[in-house]
C-alpha cells in the first residue's frame, strides 16, 4: 500500500501531463494543416481536432481514499473504520486525474479562388476551419499547465528526498 501512496502524486500529475501534451500536439496539428485544401470531390481533408476532457470519476477518488485509510485500521483500533468498499479491488491506475479523447470536427471554411487546382465548379476551395488565435492560445495555456504539473512532480520528488534524509 505504501508504494501506491508514494507514487500516486506522480501518477496523477502524469495524467495531467498526458492531457496537456495531447492538447499541444492537437493545436500544433491544427495550425500546421490550417491551409491544406481538399481535392475537388474528395473526402480526404484534414478535420480540425479538439481534446475533450472528462472529470475524474468520483467513485475512483472514493476508492483511492478508502484504500489509503485501510492501513490506519490495522495500526490502532481507535482509527477510522473503513466502510464497506464493494468493488474496490484496487485494479487500474491508482492515481486520479482527467480522462481525455481527441475528437474531429466537421468544420470547414470556403474561399473563392477559381485558379486553385482544388477549386470546385463554383471556384470555391474547402479548407479546415481553424482559428489560429484560439489554437495559439490553446498552445500557451497547455504549456503553462504542463509546467505546473512538472512543478508538482518536482515538489513531490523534493518531499520524498527530504523525508529520506531524516
Amino acid at each position: 500500500m505504501l508504494p501506491d501512496r508514494v507514487f500516486s502524486t506522480f501518477q496523477t500529475a502524469g495524467k495531467g501531463l498526458a492531457v496537456q501534451r495531447e492538447k499541444m500536439a492537437t493545436a500544433s496539428r491544427n495550425i500546421a494543416n490550417s491551409g491544406v485544401s481538399a481535392p475537388k470531390g474528395s473526402s480526404q481533408i484534414y478535420r480540425p481536432q479538439t481534446v475533450q476532457t472528462q472529470a475524474a470519476n468520483p467513485e475512483k477518488f472514493k476508492n483511492l481514499l478508502l484504500n489509503s485509510m485501510s492501513s490506519l485500521n490495522e495500526t490502532n483500533s481507535k482509527h477510522f473504520s473503513q466502510p464497506s468498499a464493494a468493488g474496490s479491488s484496487g485494479s487500474g491506475t491508482p492515481g486520479i486525474g482527467p480522462d481525455f479523447e481527441v475528437v474531429e470536427q466537421e468544420k470547414f471554411r470556403f474561399e473563392y479562388d477559381p485558379n486553385h487546382p482544388d477549386a470546385d465548379e463554383n471556384g470555391m476551395v474547402r479548407y479546415p476551419d481553424v482559428d489560429l488565435v484560439r489554437e495559439m492560445t490553446q498552445l500557451v495555456s497547455a504549456n503553462r499547465l504542463y509546467e505546473a504539473n512538472l512543478s508538482a512532480v518536482e515538489a513531490e520528488k523534493q518531499i520524498i528526498k527530504r523525508s529520506l534524509d531524516i
